[in-house]
């Protein structure tokens, strides 16, 4: 991994569309507005978005932290612009401050973390993990 400055940026767009919405991702008598869930995707594409160019090839960073509040409700048509900002790194953790704003008002905003892995690693790990559970499974 580069290193990466504090203050990096970066940003994620979504227009909110009925796939978006509480009222279809969870309960159909929910307020048709953009879910939290899909609040927190954009905020997360935004902190990968600052963060992308310092990876090396094989390297990924993953999410292990959030901390946000959703503060305003956006219906369909409006466009949510995430941002995320560093504002910590130590070693391979990432920390980002996070907002959502809908072009009318904030409607979201909090605390990110992220984590850069190696892929063969992971990958690694997860074949073993795999492998344990098959083994249990049959005995």
């Amino acid at each position: 991994m580069i290193t990466i400055p504090l203050g990096t940026t970066g940003s994620f767009l979504l227009d909110v569309k009925p796939e978006h919405l509480a009222s279809r991702m969870k309960d159909p008598t929910l307020p048709h507005v953009l879910a939290t869930p899909v609040m927190i995707l954009a905020m997360e594409n935004a902190a990968l978005s600052a963060i992308s160019s310092y990876l090396k090839p094989g390297e990924r960073a993953v999410g292990t932290a959030i901390d946000v509040r959703h503060l305003a409700a956006t219906p369909v048509g409006l466009r949510v612009v995430a941002t995320a900002v560093v504002t910590k790194v130590d070693g391979r953790q990432i920390v980002f401050d996070v907002t959502a704003h809908d072009g009318i008002e904030e409607i979201g905003k909090g605390t990110h973390e992220r984590a850069v892995i190696d892929l063969r690693r992971l990958q690694q790990r997860l074949d073993a993990k795999s492998a344990r559970s098959a083994a249990a499974r049959e005995s």
